[in-house]
């Protein structure tokens, strides 16, 4: 592969893109990455803004999954999207990556029942569609502790729900991001009630695939409401058995909910390729590229890729974005790396979660 600098001779991968109203300087995305840095208060960082700046080669950023309220959160020092002094904290993040030459979208998120009354409001249980406990642990303060059964959404309380999703829209668009992401993949709320293996429903939301499908589409009519369609964009993650999540038919299922997605002309759709952060086949997986064909928007592709995935899936039309995950942790410049094809370093997953600048803003740049 040439090393030229000239656009004429690069995969398109690393070319201009025309996304919604933006053009993005490459075809590669900085996958949204949990690392557990928040202030007390669920503010950003104040390493944030410069962890984001050094990233800001990539053509679009979609920010660490953020909880729209108090009650979503799932994993000590996270950062949240429902307050004014949150807004600032996110700001100072937006302010570094524009300033850069970067685009960056917020990940809204609500965990659901993959939380712990140690990290609820009062100490309150989390919250689910039925009250079915996840195996696995969460991660407090304090460490590691086991999930617990949590209590089922009263039906009217899910308009309070979509509401928190509407009102973390407002304050994203406030602290100047580009767009938004929808998390309905892995597990977290959304991905509980479109799953037959956790929601046991008998309301209006459960049951039929349109009433499992209702929460989604409701929560994507009021983040659209606030930034227009073509400013978002929805995380699913079919095949993936993440944070206990299971469904008997999730091809019927993702079908159905991609067809509801098209009426709503999102700007993107950006797909969990097998389990994530694990192997790309699973069993009982189905084709994925069944959704790309289907999605009438942009389609990112994300899990597991490496120079010559990403290159390959591109090559062969699988893809419109390629999400880069844990290569992006250990490695700002990745997108130069790619084009170079020039070694990457090595991630310290002891610092993925928690801390400070070491394993977060410490890791050199080529050439240092």
């Amino acid at each position: 592969m040439s090393t030229s600098n000239t656009t004429d001779a690069l995969p398109d991968l690393f070319q201009p893109v025309r996304f919604g109203p933006y053009t993005l300087s490459n075809r590669i995305a900085m996958a949204p990455l949990t690392r557990s840095r928040a202030q007390q208060g669920d503010i950003p960082s104040l390493l944030a803004p410069e962890y984001y700046r050094q990233r800001a080669s990539a053509g679009l950023i979609i920010a660490e999954a953020t909880q729209i309220s108090p009650q979503g959160k799932g994993y000590a020092f996270t950062p949240g999207i429902y307050n004014s002094a949150q807004v600032e904290g996110w700001k100072a993040v937006t302010d570094a990556v524009h300033q850069a030459g970067g685009h960056i979208f917020l990940q809204l998120w609500h965990v659901g029942r993959i939380s712990h009354p140690a990290l609820q409001p009062n100490g309150d249980l989390p919250v689910a569609p039925s009250a079915i406990k996840p195996e696995g642990n969460a991660f407090t303060e304090e460490g590691f502790v086991p999930f617990v059964t949590p209590r089922a959404l009263e039906t009217v309380e899910i308009p309070g729900i979509i509401e928190q999703y509407r009102l973390a829209s407002q304050y994203a668009l406030d602290a100047g991001f580009d767009g938004v992401e929808i998390h309905a993949a892995n597990g977290y709320l959304i991905d509980q009630f479109l799953r037959d293996g956790t929601n046991h429903r008998t309301d209006a939301y459960g049951g039929s695939l349109e009433n499992r499908t209702r929460l989604l589409l409701e929560v994507t009519a009021a983040v659209v409401s606030v930034w227009g369609t073509k400013r978002v964009g929805i995380r699913l993650a079919p095949i993936s058995p993440a944070n206990d999540i299971s469904d008997s038919d999730p091809a019927t299922l993702f079908t159905y909910v991609v067809e509801q997605l098209n009426k709503f002309n999102l700007l993107y759709l950006h797909l969990v390729e097998g389990a994530t952060g694990g192997p790309r086949q699973v069993e009982n997986g189905f084709d994925l590229q069944i959704l790309r064909r289907l999605f009438n928007g942009i389609y990112i592709g994300n899990n597991g890729y490496d120079r010559e995935l990403a290159l390959t899936a591109r090559q062969q039309g699988l893809v419109d974005l390629v999400a880069f995950g844990r290569p992006f942790i250990s490695n700002p410049d990745l997108v130069e790396r790619l084009k170079l094809n020039a070694p990457l370093n090595e991630w310290d997953a002891d610092t993925f979660y928690g801390g400070g600048a070491k394993g977060y803003t410490d890791y050199p740049f080529l050439g240092e």
